[in-house]
């Protein structure tokens, strides 16, 4: 479990292909001594299980269901990506519950600079508009953020100008694949309002 509070931002190393997967070496610096073999971390939104460390860097490895479902199989040398490590039990839940479990792949569609803030659309399959809410939360590339308007097949979120230095939002360009996962909470309620006699 995550809270959608990226730690750091790091650099693909490698993208070494093992069909059907792809094992990924990440730059993460100090971060890699913090984190344990057989830990899970969120790459941008994306729980993968740690296989190797060395003094500034960590190993994954990505399935082809992460590969097809997700943005990670778009990963390129010297990319940049969201890293978050799990919640601890004590920790304080800044963001909101996040799984790592990606929903599905959206694209940035408009961005409205005002100075070093922005307003992002992001375009979204129409099933996820009815777990999206205005004020509610939405991770976008496992990055707890707060809906401002959801439409049938886009939201928005406003961005502060901390959120897009110290995360990957803030190089987007229109078009750029984005995972997305909506709030587990609403999940629930839809399964439970679906399935009610």
């Amino acid at each position: 479990m995550f809270s959608g509070i990226v730690e750091k931002l790091g650099l693909v190393r490698q993208v070494e292909e093992q069909p059907p997967g792809v094992r990924l070496t990440l730059e993460v610096g100090k971060l890699a001594e913090e984190v344990a073999i057989g830990e899970s971390v969120a790459i941008n939104g994306c729980c993968l299980t740690a296989i190797e460390s060395g003094p500034d860097w960590l190993v994954f490895e990505a399935g082809e269901e992460t590969r097809t479902r997700t943005n990670l199989g778009d990963l390129r040398l010297a990319g940049r990506v969201n890293i978050e490590r799990s919640m601890r039990l004590s920790d304080r839940l800044s963001g909101h519950f996040v799984t790592g479990h990606v929903d599905a792949v959206g694209t940035l569609e408009e961005r409205i600079d005002d100075g070093d803030w922005s307003t992002c659309w992001f375009q979204m399959p129409q099933r996820l508009a009815c777990q999206m809410a205005s004020k509610g939360s939405v991770a976008v590339d496992g990055v707890s953020l707060t809906l401002v308007d959801v439409d049938e097949s886009r939201f928005s979120v406003a961005l502060i100008p901390h959120t897009l230095q110290v995360t990957t939002l803030g190089q987007l360009q229109l078009g750029d694949p984005v995972n997305l996962e909506t709030d587990v909470l609403a999940k629930y309620v839809q399964q439970q309002l679906e399935h009610r006699p």
